[in-house]
């Protein structure tokens, strides 16, 4: 009897649970994390032109600054919070993902390849920028491809996917390069424009955007050998769908009615602070693809 009372009491429950309307359940996740502490924290770059990097007051200004900007919009409507606080948090590349992990913050604001072994431990929002992994070197180099790189010495910022693919073609090719790994884009550069290096892997607009910036760029080239084409996308915590949807959701409707383009023309094609350097480097045919068509496929 005591047996049929508690099941009875059970179907009752789960019934209950069945039919409770969706508008009733609070937000959870990051939603609900971002609604108790009444700020949203952006991670953001300090010099990964034009994607996060700070102009001459310091303040974090970008492409993917801008589209963070455009999603943090969309969270103050969806919590109904018009008042959030946005908490700016300095970060790198080899700290983002253990920063996203730990809480610290609740977003990448600034360009991160879309990786199938980062998605072991992160989630990406559907892909923002497709770049192409090359290697820039003195315009009079003799360097043309990555074998020419045999026996040199080559800047690789630590925590880049550039170092494991630049080992790959280096044991497929049977070559061997004198890796120098540094905390970041600049000190990878300045190892290169110093002579401590003889190039410098990344990808292609980082490489651009670095040059742009020189004292002196008609002294650099980048090569046309690629290894391997990369989709950047804003990094989240893993297994939270709702904010992703949110944020696929924010971005995916830029995308349909042009603010997209014009965020991407705005950085892009345009001049530029703090130097107003113009990178012009118009959307390639990927990207285009991945405006088209929103995903979050990774490589």
């Amino acid at each position: 009897m005591k047996q049929a009372a508690k099941h009875l009491i059970l179907l009752t429950f789960l019934a209950a649970l069945a039919v409770a309307p969706a508008h009733a359940q609070s937000p959870g996740g990051t939603l609900a994390k971002i609604k108790d502490a009444g700020e949203i924290r952006l991670g953001h770059r300090d010099i990964s032109v034009p994607f996060s990097y700070l102009d001459d007051s310091q303040k974090p200004v970008g492409f993917a600054m801008d589209l963070c900007g455009r999603i943090v919009d969309a969270v103050k409507a969806e919590l109904k919070l018009p008042s959030l606080q946005t908490r700016l948090q300095p970060i790198q590349l080899s700290t983002q993902i253990p920063l996203i992990e730990n809480g610290t913050i609740d977003i990448v604001c600034g360009p991160a390849t879309n990786t199938l072994e980062r998605q072991k431990v992160v989630a990406f929002s559907n892909t923002i920028f497709v770049s192409s992994i090359r290697a820039v070197v003195r315009k009079d180099s003799p360097i043309k491809t990555f074998e020419d790189l045999n026996g040199r010495p080559v800047s690789l910022t630590s925590g880049s996917t550039s170092i494991g693919l630049l080992t790959a073609r280096a044991q497929e090719k049977n070559f061997q390069t004198k890796n120098i790994l540094t905390a970041d884009h600049a000190a990878s550069f300045l190892a290169l424009t110093t002579g401590r290096s003889d190039a410098f892997v990344m990808d292609d607009i980082l490489l651009a955007s670095l040059i742009a910036g020189s004292a002196n760029p008609a002294d650099w080239r980048i090569i046309d050998d690629s290894l391997r084409t990369e989709p950047y996308g804003l990094i989240i915590r893993k297994g939270d769908p709702e904010f992703k949807a949110l944020v696929d959701g924010t971005l995916t409707a830029m995308m349909k009615d042009n603010a997209f383009a014009e965020l991407y023309a705005k950085w892009f094609m345009r001049p530029i602070p703090p130097k107003n350097v113009n990178l012009n480097f118009p959307m390639t045919a990927p990207l285009k693809d991945a405006v088209a068509k929103p995903n979050d496929k990774g490589v």
